[in-house]
């Protein structure tokens, strides 16, 4: 092998995580165990995104031998990718290898991957030999024995979650006098100002800014061009005069979640927040009154990754709808408090009840792939559990005229192998904070009970 080059040796379980991990070390060498090709295999079988993440592995493997053949295997696999995966800088690539002793399949998995590791540090001294790996307990055993060892960090929307984008800003009390230079007209019953922006005023579309204080202000910002900074000044959903299908903010920011959510030139939303913030009723009040009063959409489509948080409790009865019902407790919670008229007794709730429940559809994530949605509102509850793969999955099912809103909080992640800085939905939010056509609300303050607020906290 190489002087000067790493050697990775990959964990079967950062492969099923992300296949194309093999082009992910730029100019560094990979080193594939036995153990991981056998563990591949079986995991190779169903429909999950395991089994396919098992057999794009497979492929790419398969096809890097093809294209290496006349190099020969125990000479190493040059790492190059025909679809234009970025390699090594200055396009330098490593190279793979394969494990050519046969693994003992009377010792655990873990244990043979160690030991292919600790073989190919002997054959190969000068090499620093590094084991990749999501487990945290194969990290601690390779620790143990003196192999140095890492978690995959490359799918990583950022290293540090407390740098993720929060949608909005606090601006200075003299924020008017570093701008004295600013154009101000009415148009169509709101307000827009247009000033130059500063170098150190980071802005993105649609972000919110404030000034707290006597000469309080709630604006958004619609774009930079030139230097110059639209800005719109926010509608007021916090008094019972102007509210979102009888929904009113209670908080700054739910102010802010319901400007983005009922702008109609604001295609993608995600809202973070802890439990009691009111993501969910909030997204749904907006969908509801977009969707009957002012029919800009056709209906409401609620989806969410089905991961338990305790034992399962079997397979599920009945249709797809029906299958998804018991997931979408949320759901079924807010349109409780949404379907509640003040008129017409138990006959009036039933009629709203089932008016609504006419226009908001369940769906699976399972059966999202090839799908494509017409002026829908869509929300996708719990997206913290969801991996980047699978957010794109479901993002790009989007047709035209429709909405999609993403809803979660990084602090109850249950996925296996997903952190807050590799979760589907810190991606997205670090993604699509640039562009014109998204907005991101994170929300601090929780509004549901002073026991669950007291509970977020304390325990």
């Amino acid at each position: 092998m190489t002087r000067g080059k790493r050697i990775y040796a990959l964990d079967t379980n950062v492969l099923l995580h992300d296949p194309t991990s093999l082009f992910r070390f730029e100019e560094h060498d990979v080193f594939i165990p036995m153990t991981v090709l056998e563990e591949l295999d079986e995991k190779k079988s169903g429909g999950s995104e395991l089994a396919r993440n098992a057999r794009q592995t497979s492929r790419f493997l398969n096809e890097l031998i093809e294209r290496g053949n006349g190099h020969g295997i125990k000479d190493g696999l040059p790492l190059t990718d025909p679809q234009g995966i970025k390699l090594g800088r200055g396009g330098a690539a490593g190279k793979l290898w394969f494990q050519s002793r046969t693994a003992d399949s009377h010792r655990k998995a873990d244990n043979e991957i160690l030991a292919a590791v600790l073989d190919l540090r002997e054959r190969h001294p000068d090499t620093p030999v590094v084991l990749v790996s999501k487990d945290i307990n194969l990290r601690i055993k390779a620790s143990i024995y003196g192999i140095a060892a890492e978690d995959y960090e490359n799918d990583r929307a950022l290293d540090d979650f407390a740098l993720l984008f929060s949608g909005h800003a606090e601006l200075p009390e003299d924020f008017w006098q570093r701008h004295p230079e600013v154009r101000s007209w009415s148009e169509r019953g709101h307000t827009f100002y247009e000033l130059a922006a500063a170098k150190d005023e980071e802005w993105h579309p649609h972000q919110c800014l404030y000034l707290p204080g006597d000469a309080g202000i709630e604006l958004r910002v619609l774009g930079i061009t030139d230097g110059k900074a639209r800005l719109k000044l926010l509608d007021d959903y916090s008094g019972h005069t102007h509210t979102v299908w009888g929904i009113s903010a209670r908080n700054r920011e739910q102010n802010f979640a319901l400007n983005v959510l009922m702008d109609p030139e604001v295609d993608f939303v995600t809202l973070l927040g802890t439990a009691g913030t009111g993501k969910t009723l909030l997204a749904l009040a907006a969908g509801l009154a977009q969707v009957m009063d002012q029919q800009r959409y056709r209906e409401i489509i609620m989806t969410r990754a089905t991961v338990s948080v305790g034992e399962d409790i079997g397979f599920l009865p009945g249709t797809e709808e029906e299958k998804m019902t018991p997931w979408m407790g949320a759901l079924t919670d807010n349109l409780e408090v949404l379907a509640n008229p003040e008129e017409g007794g138990a006959w009036g709730r039933a009629a709203t009840n089932d008016l609504l429940a006419s226009r908001v559809k369940i769906r699976s994530l399972n059966f999202m792939r090839g799908r494509t949605f017409l002026g829908r509102y869509v929300i996708i509850d719990e997206a913290q559990n969801l991996t980047p793969k699978q957010m794109k999955t479901l993002i790009t099912r989007a047709g035209p005229g429709t909405k999609m809103i993403c809803l979660g909080n990084v602090e109850q992640i249950d996925t296996p192998y997903l952190t807050e800085t590799s979760s589907g939905l810190t991606y997205a939010v670090d993604r699509f904070k640039g562009w014109q056509h998204s907005a991101h609300i994170t929300l601090r303050r929780g509004e549901r009970s002073r026991l669950a607020d007291f509970a977020s906290e304390a325990l």
